[in-house]
């Protein structure tokens, strides 16, 4: 049974139909947070596919079922080179801070879910945690073990077998026969692994006193890889048609997630694999040594409405690479609050012929590998026509809005009282365009898009907005 959306599948590298194998609803996975820290912008990103997918399919008519875990345990650290090394995320933070694993995680997971409400994402039908799930993993383990898929190596850790699954390496390319030791895995040369690239299902506790758990192989943790296995193989009951994450999940983590999933059934698990792309800031990637970390509390602090954000998100296409600007999230907020006060008019004769044709071409583009920039598009174009009433241009807003999720019947923000130094340039700028010295005018134009004012020139004159 097919969906209508279609979606770039990252391991068949073509545009697929989303299938409902049980004929009743999609099922979805989608990789959630490690709670040890606040979730960024780019994280955002990822976390509103999810969203996208699921509104699209809703507005089809169509039932879903998504689960997104949440990290609370096992998640290890990585070097420069991306390989897993060190201390156990959550620890690392609780030595640090001198609090208790689970309080931390508790803290960021209540953060998680307020940046969601923020954005308007749709919240999943499940966020299991990955401490209250171990009777999975431990379950799902034995069973690699017992169908040779696994074993106990000599540091009683048990791992998995790499070597058992001849097609590793189909989502991105990296096969076992080319990865070389230390290449972005589990990596330990103390020759209790059978081949280098075998990864740790669950790891003994050594000297680790918290977040431990009893197993038959002793006191230890999960790897981190093995969750996503036993939550989606329980929880959408072994068969997954929607798997979600960003592209840095692409490998090693997906990889080793399929390989443990369809070892563990015999078959293929996941229909259709698809990633977001990364984001960039003001053109560099966000990282806490360049100092360009933001948080959705920081642009909530610059008196942007977060659903700007997601505005910003919606005009790139998401598996396409995106540059965020403080500039920009100030021109989609002042484009937010533009579109909630023109389309607060309901004037004129409703054409429901016109709403039922217009929002079709709108969810035929969610449809079609959420082209999203492509059907803000028709919205921008919607609003400076001619050829519909008000009210005409209300109904299909608000009905699309379905789709985008921005909340396009909020009241707009009342404009704020311009400083006199924003009036001067304002002014400057209409004196330049009437003088046609356009590159002054595109200056000051660029100049009062940074202080939060987008300029419009049209028939009547310059008209603005200040978010």
């Amino acid at each position: 049974m097919k969906t209508g959306l279609k979606l770039f599948d990252t391991k068949a590298r073509e545009i697929l139909e989303v299938p409902i194998s049980n004929g009743k609803e999609v099922r979805i996975y989608c990789c959630g947070p490690t709670v040890y820290r606040d979730a960024h912008v780019g994280n955002l990103r990822t976390f509103l596919l999810s969203d996208l997918v699921v509104r699209t399919l809703n507005f089809s008519n169509h039932r879903t079922k998504l689960i997104q875990n949440i990290t609370d345990v096992g998640h290890i650290g990585e070097d420069f080179e991306g390989n897993e090394t060190g201390e156990d995320k959550l620890i690392a933070e609780s030595r640090k801070e001198a609090r208790d694993p689970f309080e931390i995680a508790r803290e960021f997971e209540a953060k998680f879910h307020a940046d969601l409400a923020h954005l308007n994402i749709i919240k999943a039908d499940g966020y299991p945690r990955a401490s209250e799930t171990i009777d999975l993993m431990l379950e799902l383990i034995s069973k690699l073990i017992d169908n040779g898929h696994a074993y106990v190596g000599s540091d009683n850790c048990v791992y998995f077998d790499s070597q058992t699954f001849p097609s590793y390496g189909a989502i991105s390319g990296n096969r076992l026969d080319s990865l070389k030791p230390g290449h972005r895995y589990d990596y330990v040369d103390d020759g209790a692994k059978k081949f280098h690239a075998d990864w740790a299902l669950w790891k003994a506790a050594g000297n680790r006193t918290q977040m431990i758990w009893p197993s038959q192989w002793g006191a230890g943790f999960p790897g981190w890889h093995i969750e996503c296995s036993a939550m989606s193989l329980e929880l959408l009951s072994g068969a997954v048609d929607l798997h979600l994450g960003g592209i840095d999940l692409r490998f090693p983590h997906h990889e080793n997630e399929r390989a443990q999933s369809n070892s563990a059934v015999d078959s293929e698990v996941v229909s259709n694999w698809v990633h977001g792309e990364h984001l960039l800031f003001e053109g560099r990637k966000m990282s806490k040594s360049a100092g360009n970390v933001v948080l959705l509390s920081d642009v909530i602090a610059q008196n942007i409405d977060p659903l700007a954000l997601r505005l910003c998100f919606l005009e790139n296409r998401y598996r396409s690479q995106m540059d965020l600007t403080w500039d920009s999230l100030n021109a989609a907020n002042a484009t937010l609050n533009r579109w909630r006060e023109k389309f607060s008019d309901s004037s004129g004769e409703l054409n429901p012929e016109q709403v039922a044709v217009e929002v079709a071409q709108i969810a035929l583009d969610f449809n079609l590998d959420l082209d999203t920039p492509r059907a803000i598009q028709k919205l921008r174009k919607i609003e400076k026509s001619d050829e519909f009433s008000p009210a005409t241009k209300q109904a299909i807003a608000y009905k699309a809005d379905e789709l985008f999720g921005l909340k396009l019947d909020r009241p707009p923000t009342a404009k704020k009282e311009l400083p006199a130094e924003l009036v001067e340039l304002l002014n400057d700028r209409a004196d330049a365009r009437s003088k046609k010295d356009f590159a002054k005018s595109d200056q000051l134009r660029d100049q009062l898009l940074a202080s939060g004012i987008e300029v419009r020139d049209t028939a009547m004159g310059q008209e603005w907005d200040w978010a």
